[in-house]
């Protein structure tokens, strides 16, 4: 059984090379992405920073123009060819790169919100669709060092999904149609990459360290 102790040591084992690696986290909305990137963060200290495939989400105006606002979190709704190439951008590790941060109390990317030095060893990159096999989406897996899959218990992601959406205005009954609607059909998608993750995280291995 994976423990949170044996993914630091592993995280550790990135951060010992001699080039800038990046570490992708995949799994379905409310798996666990961002609680287990930044818990690795704060087991690597500085030598680590956290870009979130998030804030590449289509500005709700563009979202709008483009028919797609019922469709957010889908695929389409992002820029993905400027997540592949910031990610690019940051494994080669030459610059200051300033990646966007979304932001779930306005519903919206800023950007130039995360800035990520040189200096630092290990990039973790956590979001949905890092291991689909749809371009653009497909030139990810070549630049990501290692990529795990997080695999929750499903009736316990969808209530944390659920109590996600009702934190950030949701009635009840919305927070459902959204989980059980677009989300659902986002997280099925995403299921079907978890073969091409290196590693794949169950649910009683993400009860090690307490999501």
């Amino acid at each position: 059984m994976t423990s949170f102790d044996d993914l630091l040591r592993r995280a550790e084992a990135l951060a010992a090379k001699e080039r800038r690696t990046v570490l992708g986290i995949v799994g379905a909305p409310a798996s666990g992405k961002t609680t287990l990137a930044w818990r690795i963060a704060e087991g690597l200290g500085t030598r680590t920073a956290v870009v979130g495939m998030d804030g590449f989400h289509l500005a709700q105006v563009e979202l709008a123009r483009l028919g797609r606002t019922d469709r957010k979190g889908a695929p389409d709704t992002f820029d993905a060819h400027g997540y592949v190439h910031l990610v690019r951008r940051l494994r080669e590790g030459t610059e200051t790169v300033y990646a966007p941060e979304f932001r779930r109390e306005i519903e919206e990317p800023i950007a130039g919100a995360v800035p990520v030095p040189p200096e630092v060893q290990v990039v973790i990159t956590e979001g949905n669709y890092l291991l689909l096999d749809t371009e653009p989406w497909s030139r990810l897996r070549s630049l990501l060092d290692e990529v795990w899959y997080l695999a929750p218990d499903e009736e316990e992601r969808l209530e944390r999904l659920v109590t996600r959406h009702r934190h950030y205005g949701r009635s009840l009954v919305e927070a459902q149609q959204r989980a059980l609607g677009s989300d659902q059909r986002n997280a099925d998608l995403i299921a079907t990459t978890a073969e091409r993750a290196d590693l794949v995280v169950t649910d009683m291995q993400l009860a090690n360290f307490s999501l």
